[in-house]
């Protein structure tokens, strides 16, 4: 349940809502988006993950509370992990429910040849194309996106959300559709309870960002260091700067850079903090509550789990503070490390207090352990931060422009194609699908010459 607090730089938008009809409030709130699509092209770009596809759980779920709504120009998935045209294609199947005749359904199929092809004649201009995995596929999704120059808000969440409805999707949007709004970027947050077992759950979240965060904060405060001190309160004014839900305008989303790994939510925030004013950011209150698969701990496995997503995180905000001018020294970390954890075991206590006073359950002293785990790992990623040269971020799409005149032509002809091909195998039954596709196909060569001047 939402409150009226507002703390930090940025808008805090609550789930007022919750309180009054929810279906009139539904109801209300799609008809302002429809309102608004009239003049707003709306996107929403889906990374999925093909295990995500057979296991279709959350993911049927999810498109049939999309294929509801009447406001998207399109959706794109960015489909990873699909080795064969037969995978793509059961994909394109799962998929098929949410397009419309108002909506388009376009899947971006990673590994699949042409794209790949793609990444390897910008590897070949040295431009870094990142590793596989969410990040990458985002990117790739993002740029397909702008080539089709259809879009003008692209909302982005992920595929695994077992708690899923139409509202979280509405509300996702609506921040930056609304004309008499200014923002220009937007993040989910929500709360993390397992109804099941009756606990808290984003844990990295809770015991590692948002102590790290803090304890950052405090210690350039006291160094006297306000630019660094100003970058730290900004990521604590997010409730949940680990939600994978954001919305953007294109035009914003044309100069981000992007994080290929597990840093990728926080590179982002960090990113629209230096390219977006503070009063045209906000985060909005999502769902109620908010459930989906999580990972385990893997303390002995440095490429998986937790462990892997802490020290990405970890290695990110070590490698900012790092390129600002504060060398990571043995004793700056030792520094950070106790303090850190120091920070940890007060939230843990309050994070205990409020379990029990809400009727969950709370293992005290699991958490410590797990923290314990973290300031070890913390350790782990600044040794990592030490020995590579900088921060590893994807470059923008505008950058890409610069070196590879023709990255926007050639990643709209890959996806265009990929696409006619599984639904040709498919017969999906569509209103002159060869006809359209082959429209779409001309127009990109048609657009070669703005591409190549943005």
């Amino acid at each position: 349940m939402g409150d009226f607090h507002q703390h930090g730089s940025i808008t805090t938008l609550h789930g007022l809502y919750e309180i009054l009809d929810r279906g009139e409030y539904l109801r209300t709130l799609e008809r302002r988006l429809e309102s608004y699509s009239e003049s707003l092209n709306m996107a929403l770009l889906l990374p999925c993950l093909y295990r995500d596809v057979k296991a279709a759980q959350a993911l049927k779920g999810i498109c049939s509370q999309i294929a509801r709504v009447r406001y998207l120009r399109q959706v794109v998935v960015a489909l990873g992990g699909a080795e064969s045209p037969t995978q793509l294609r059961e994909a394109m199947e799962v998929f098929s429910e949410v397009e419309t005749p108002r909506t388009k359904l376009r899947i971006v199929w990673v590994q699949g040849p042409r794209i790949q092809q793609i990444l390897r004649e910008m590897q070949s201009l040295e431009i870094y194309t990142g590793v596989p995995g969410k990040g990458q596929s985002v990117w790739l999704a993002l740029g397909y996106l702008l080539a089709s120059q259809e879009s003008d808000l692209i909302a982005l969440h992920d595929c695994d959300i077992l708690t899923y409805d139409r509202v979280f999707l509405g509300r996702l949007l609506e921040p930056i559709a609304d004309p008499n709004s200014d923002f220009e970027f937007c993040k989910g947050y929500y709360a993390r309870v397992s109804t099941s077992e009756r606990t808290f759950k984003g844990r990295v979240t809770r015991l590692f960002v948002v102590p790290l965060v803090d304890a950052l904060a405090e210690l350039f405060r006291d160094q006297g260091r306000g630019e660094l001190e100003k970058f730290f309160l900004y990521h604590k004014s997010f409730k949940y700067p680990l939600a994978g839900e954001v919305s953007i305008l294109a035009r914003v989303a044309r100069g981000i850079n992007i994080a290929c790994d597990w840093g990728l939510e926080v590179s982002t925030l960090s990113e629209v903090y230096h390219r977006v004013a503070p009063r045209k950011i906000a985060q909005i209150d999502l769902a109620p509550n908010y459930e989906h698969n999580q990972q385990e701990l893997s303390a002995h496995d440095p490429e998986s789990g937790l462990r892997k997503m802490v020290v990405d995180i970890g290695k990110f905000f070590l490698g900012y503070i790092r390129s600002h001018g504060v060398p990571l020294s043995d004793s700056f970390l030792d520094m950070l490390g106790h303090l850190y954890y120091e920070r940890a075991l007060v939230f843990i206590k309050r994070y205990s207090d409020d379990a029990r006073v809400n009727s969950l359950n709370y293992d005290r002293h699991k958490e410590e352990i797990m923290a314990r785990h973290f300031q070890d790992f913390l350790w782990e990623a600044a040794e990592r931060c030490r020995r590579e040269p900088g921060i590893a971020l994807v470059p923008s799409w505008n950058r890409v422009l610069y070196s590879f005149p023709k990255a926007y032509e050639r990643i709209f002809r890959a996806v265009e194609e990929d696409n006619l091909e599984a639904r040709k195998t498919l017969r999906i039954k569509r209103k002159n699908p060869t006809r359209e596709d082959g429209e779409r196909s001309t127009r990109a060569g048609e657009r070669s010459g703005k591409w190549q001047g943005r």
